[in-house]
């Protein structure tokens, strides 16, 4: 059976392996991103991966999922954040076809996450979805009609930037705020804190803990009804790392999010969170290849 090289580049760690057609995982691997060596050393990594894996059996193309806005048609980075240096321009597509002659297809992370999502995942069998992934920032992506939304310009579901009073969605509601915020009202420094201790200490009951989390979360439901009432989306997928803790999270973020939505669309929207993990980059990269190249 085919299989493929899926590489999933996010700003600490690449993760990455084979993968059959069939969407079966055959290898996991992972190594650091280090960030800081820009669009060269990030590609020259894809490079290094491609060369270790390329002489396995049956291996037909190599799929990217990555961070920054890509042209997904090119396989181009067409905007990045300052985390990683000189990334406008990678071009992985052309890259790896030029070096190793394997078809290559690219496309935003959090996009992957969404389609991985989407195909086999917590909003299988919807015509629509919103995904958003919650972590260092808040990313999104936009499932219409069975695809994709890229938008304009390729940058749509680009929803961290969104602005929410005098700030930004991702300034006010990612996940890195939530330590930061209990590590400044506790008075201790925020290396002393991650979101496991804070979930970990609010089960406990600590209300410094406790109203952090209600605070994030009222956030998210404020940025996330807002974006129900543009896109209407059948269901909104939560991801990241911080929505492992669905049992604490799930009836908070149904009641946040429902509570400002008119009633005919709360009774429509369903809140669900993501099921494939740290797998959806990769899964995700290869649904991306495989609606490409069947286009």
């Amino acid at each position: 059976m085919n299989q493929y090289i899926c590489i999933d580049i996010g700003g600490t760690a690449i993760k990455y392996g084979l993968i059959r057609e069939d969407g079966r995982i055959v290898l996991r691997k992972s190594r650091k991103t280090e960030s800081w060596l820009g669009g060269a050393g990030i590609l020259a990594k894809v490079c290094d991966i491609v060369e270790e894996l390329r002489g396995g059996p049956d291996i037909c193309g190599v799929a990217v999922s990555s961070a920054g806005v890509v042209d997904c048609r090119k396989g181009e980075i067409i905007h990045s954040a300052p985390l990683i240096p000189n990334f406008v321009g990678t071009n992985y597509k052309k890259a790896v076809g030029e070096r190793f002659g394997l078809p290559c297809e690219a496309e935003n992370d959090v996009n992957c996450a969404g389609l991985a999502e989407f195909v086999s995942g917590a909003a299988m069998g919807h015509d629509s979805m919103l995904m958003l992934t919650i972590g260092t920032g808040i990313g999104g992506c936009a499932v219409m009609g069975g695809r994709i939304w890229h938008g304009g310009c390729g940058a749509a579901c680009e929803v961290g930037y969104m602005h929410m009073g005098e700030s930004d969605f991702q300034t006010l509601g990612a996940a890195s705020v939530l330590t930061k915020k209990v590590a400044a009202w506790k008075g201790e420094p925020e290396e002393a804190w991650d979101g496991y201790r804070v979930f970990a200490l609010a089960r406990e009951g600590d209300e410094v803990c406790i109203r952090a989390i209600d605070e994030m979360v009222e956030v998210l439901g404020t940025g996330i009804a807002n974006i129900c009432y543009v896109l209407n989306p059948e269901i909104v997928v939560l991801g990241g790392g911080i929505m492992a803790q669905q049992e604490y999270l799930k009836e908070k973020m149904e009641f946040a999010v429902k509570s400002k939505l008119i009633p005919h669309m709360a009774a429509h929207t369903e809140i669900a969170f993501a099921r494939h993990g740290n797998d959806a980059g990769m899964l995700g990269a290869l649904y991306h290849y495989q609606s490409m190249r069947a286009s």
